[in-house]
């Protein structure tokens, strides 16, 4: 603004000094900018080489097992024999759900107890109950809505409003892998995409090499699983060739670029997928293990995808997440005992068989397994309505308390941490929220979640935002 001088005063050589000087501290904001934009690119790994961890780590490497839709805790891992007594009936107190529901719903599933621990187990899971022992269960999970989208997000990226990077995204950002010819982060599920789709595993503003590389385990041939991976026409060395001569355009044209992260990343992504046609064709291929070993895992996408994920964490990947439920999810609003029934028979033997592998091969102390899904369910019946719900025999969502469990990777085993109510809805002795998982998995994998941070938009983020603690009751 002009205020000190009129408008007839206004000569050329003022004009001229005053937008000179404009100009100069636009220019030096530009110069500044760019040295700020070079020194992060400088500090940022853009590539999935192997690096140190904050501190020494417990584990190496993660299976995270997504039981997608909201598996009911109650029928699972936390009995609540209470229900019983009130079955049919109103449950004593006010239940703050979202939707109206009605009287108790008691589970239709026997619990015992397993192993020296004497963990209590469902029906629905006599294989993983073999490693009762192993487990640590944590009962006083929370998440912050009940609705699948955000709660999906938030578990997976640690937020459940916008597109963040997710977990595996953050873990490769931090530590890299150990197997530069593989992804260092894949995640496998079934016959297409669960509910918020690719940004379930998406690296988001982080560079893409970090992003999951999905694999659609309900196909079974490596060719179909993986595209491209054996070229029609060229054989090995000629590949070679081809790919020496266009990674050397490819780094000329990177130069001329100043190295843009965007185009860094893609070629990056390419040279990964060269690299993968060597290894990625005898990783994926489950034909290759003994028929024993395919025949305990069962030949059901299920039971693949968990040999894969064997296979991969074998091979040093560092991330992998095998998504369960995805076509028909664990989203029991009706039919609860023949659904889940149905879900938990497709999951609980191939779990077994992997923990069973992991033990055996001395992989399971350096590997995190973790458990779950979104959130849990109600105590209560879901009452019909116009939503698909036809008939009393189901639960609605419930994200105030619902469990989640881990073995491996340097947690307690045989135990249980935190409590529901009597009725199982509410978390009431020592809640953690999703926030305190991630932060206390980045622990196990010697990250500290406040330090692993990236600057974006002129802040910095991480997975647990400005959240989270370690829970250090979890720490063996």
């Amino acid at each position: 603004m002009i205020d000190s001088l009129s408008t007839s005063a206004l000569t050329r050589r003022n004009l001229l000094t005053r937008s000179g000087l404009g100009v100069g501290w636009l220019a030096a904001a530009g110069m500044l900018h760019a040295e700020a934009a070079d020194a992060t690119a400088a500090a940022v790994p853009g590539t999935l080489a192997a690096r140190p961890p904050h501190f020494p780590a417990r584990a190496k490497a993660v299976v995270h097992i997504f039981a997608n839709g909201g598996p009911s805790h109650i029928d699972t891992f936390d009995p609540k024999p209470k229900l019983q007594q009130y079955a049919g009936r109103e449950i004593p107190g006010a239940l703050k759900t979202e939707r109206r529901t009605g009287a108790a719903l008691p589970s239709p599933f026997r619990f015992s107890r397993h192993g020296e621990s004497g963990l209590e187990v469902s029906e629905l899971f006599p294989s993983v109950a073999r490693h009762a022992d192993r487990l640590l269960v944590v009962r006083s999970m929370q998440a912050d809505q009940p609705n699948h989208e955000p709660s999906l997000l938030l578990m997976n990226c640690g937020d459940g409003r916008l597109v963040r990077p997710a977990a595996g995204a953050w873990v490769t950002y931090g530590l890299g892998t150990e197997n530069q010819n593989l992804p260092g982060f894949v995640t496998m599920c079934p016959g297409g995409y669960p509910i918020s789709g690719t940004a379930n595993w998406r690296s988001a503003f982080l560079p893409g090499v970090f992003q999951a590389t999905y694999v659609d385990t309900k196909k079974k041939r490596v060719e179909d699983l993986i595209e491209c991976i054996h070229h029609p026409l060229l054989n090995a060395e000629d590949q070679r060739r081809q790919v020496e001569f266009t990674q050397a355009l490819d780094r000329a044209h990177l130069a001329s670029r100043q190295h843009d992260p965007q185009l860094e990343a893609r070629l990056a992504s390419m040279e990964l997928a060269w690299r993968m046609q060597f290894e990625a064709g005898e990783a994926f291929d489950v034909s290759r293990e003994p028929k024993h070993v395919r025949d305990r895992y069962g030949d059901t996408p299920h039971g693949r995808q968990l040999l894969i994920a064997r296979r991969l964490v074998e091979r040093g990947v560092r991330y992998v997440q095998v998504w369960h439920g995805a076509g028909q999810p664990w989203d029991s609003h009706s039919d609860l005992e023949k659904n889940h029934r149905k879900l938990a028979g497709e999951a609980d033997g191939p779990i077994g068989a992997f923990l069973d592998d992991l033990v055996g091969l001395g992989l399971l102390d350096e590997t995190l397994v973790l458990w779950g899904g979104e959130f849990g369910r109600t105590p209560t019946v879901e009452l019909p309505n116009d939503a698909g719900v036809k008939s009393p025999t189901g639960r609605d969502h419930n994200h105030h308390g619902f469990t989640v469990w881990m073995a491996g990777g340097g947690v307690k085993g045989g135990e249980v941490y935190g409590a529901t109510d009597e009725f199982g809805f509410q978390a009431v002795e020592k809640p953690v929220h999703v926030h305190d998982l991630q932060a206390t998995m980045l622990h196990l994998l010697g990250l500290d979640h406040k330090r692993l941070t990236y600057r974006h938009s002129g802040r910095d983020f991480r997975l647990t935002d400005v959240h989270g603690q370690v829970v250090t009751d979890w720490l063996a």
